[in-house]
């Protein structure tokens, strides 16, 4: 959804406000969403069962959130094109594929195992390849109509678009990362949950080079409001957060603990000063 979402905002709408702040929003909507599936988990912290593993792709998520913030605030001082795309575009895109290779072959290293895989051994290929197919074209459409009412809401509340974008169309368009993680979860593949969540977050990222090949009035995190760098800032401080939970593994009183506060304070936090910034 944040794909569609992003490619309708530029060519659609013409508002990359309402994309780079759906990309920024939409990594921290999944952070919280991390703090939320610990708190319901029910055999104890998810940092506890879940591989350490997720602390890599969650590191090199927040590279390249960095990136796309170093972005967007050099554009204050000086140009970022080539041509009409910012140098940050190659950038991102390659660092992204290094970034799979490297988790690829962390992974490769480790003794791995198939989850729940009796829970589905009588469906075919075929049909769970339909079933996603579906799935995928029911998300593409929502997508592409979010971008349209996101800047419908914009123009009607009188609130910036980079606000929207973070706050609205991200909690729209994080609500398949989270509907997948809890089912999920219901099957036991607590991996699987925590590793969507992240794992969007850096795929989130490549986007912003995607948006960038659409749009044809110059790089793309020149365009836009610098009030994102708060967002982004947000969200490194929420990945480190994450990371640091996964290092202690801390235990919960009564469903809660450090790890799932901080992660909720940052992100209510977050939404205030952007709200205020708006």
């Amino acid at each position: 959804p944040e794909l569609f979402t992003g490619i309708s905002a530029i060519i659609l709408v013409g508002a990359p406000d309402l994309t780079v702040g759906n990309l920024f929003g939409a990594n921290t909507f999944n952070l919280l969403n991390l703090a939320l599936l610990d708190i319901v988990s029910h055999n104890g912290s998810l940092l506890r069962v879940v591989s350490p593993s997720h602390r890599l792709t969650a590191w090199l998520s927040l590279v390249l959130v960095l990136v796309a913030a170093v972005s967007i605030f050099i554009s204050q001082f000086s140009a970022l094109g080539i041509g009409w795309i910012g140098w940050y575009t190659p950038i991102i895109i390659l660092l992204y594929l290094f970034f799979m290779r490297i988790i690829f072959r962390s992974e490769q290293r480790q003794s791995s195992h198939q989850e729940a895989e009796l829970d589905y051994g009588e469906m075919s290929l075929g049909r769970v390849y339909l079933y996603f197919t579906i799935s995928a074209i029911f998300i593409i459409g929502a997508g592409i109509w979010l971008a349209m009412v996101g800047d419908e809401i914009a123009g009607a509340t009188g609130w910036g678009q980079s606000f929207v974008g973070s706050l609205f169309l991200a909690f729209t368009t994080s609500l398949p990362e989270i509907t997948v993680s809890l089912a999920a979860m219901r099957i036991g593949a607590m991996d699987l949950a925590v590793a969507n969540m992240i794992g969007s977050n850096l795929f989130n990222m490549t986007i912003i080079p995607i948006d960038d090949l659409f749009y044809l009035h110059g790089p793309v995190l020149a365009s836009v409001s610098q009030s994102h760098l708060l967002t982004a800032l947000v969200v490194m401080m929420m990945t480190l957060v994450f990371i640091a939970g996964l290092h202690f593994r801390p235990k919960r009183l009564f469903r809660l603990n450090w790890y799932n506060l901080a992660l909720i304070g940052l992100f209510l936090g977050g939404a205030y000063f952007s709200f205020i910034l708006a």
